[in-house]
């Protein structure tokens, strides 16, 4: 049998894991996250049907259009190794920085309650908010904040762009005009 890639590393991660520590998964263009609960369990939300959300990406399942919610997530307890397939997790507590945790049994208990159906959205509900939420009481994710700058700052280059064009455009206008009461 072929071992895994990352799976002594990953077996390193699990073993040093506390209940109510963030995991996060890198999974290439972004990152899955889940609560450590213990007993090698992680609860994290996921795409119903493997849809996207878990890893299996099919695009047409990850993002929602004008903050409308994706409705096929739901919260999971699952085993960890179920949830990392070939990523090389790590326990992610940085927000620890920023916001106060809760103690640990209320993480490991707000996670518990949120099992089954729920709303997904990349922006506004994402699995890192899921995580985020549970351990701190607040709706965060670093990489959903990330995408919005990057949208927010393309949006602006295109802006300045239009204006530039316009303003161009109508010096033009002006030197035409000029050239035709010459």
């Amino acid at each position: 049998m072929t071992a895994k890639p990352h799976e002594s590393h990953n077996r390193s991660v699990l073993h040093r894991a506390k209940e109510g520590d963030l995991l996060e998964f890198p999974r290439g263009w972004y990152s899955h996250w889940a609560v450590y609960v213990g007993n090698e369990e992680v609860v994290h939300l996921a795409g119903d049907e493997n849809d996207g959300i878990n890893g299996n990406i099919k695009t047409h399942h990850v993002f929602t259009i004008c903050g409308k919610t994706f409705n096929k997530a739901i919260v999971k307890r699952e085993n960890f190794w179920e949830v990392v397939l070939d990523s090389k997790a790590e326990i992610n507590n940085n927000k620890d920085r920023k916001c106060s945790p809760r103690q640990a049994h209320e993480i490991v208990e707000e996670a518990l309650m949120k099992i089954g159906k729920i709303g997904y959205n990349v922006l506004w509900n994402n699995c890192e908010h899921f995580a985020a939420y549970c351990r701190y009481g607040v709706n965060w994710s670093e990489q959903a904040n990330t995408a919005l700058t990057w949208m927010m700052v393309g949006g602006a280059m295109v802006m300045v762009g239009g204006l530039v064009k316009e303003w161009f455009s109508g010096k033009e206008d002006k030197k035409e005009k000029k050239a035709e009461t010459s």
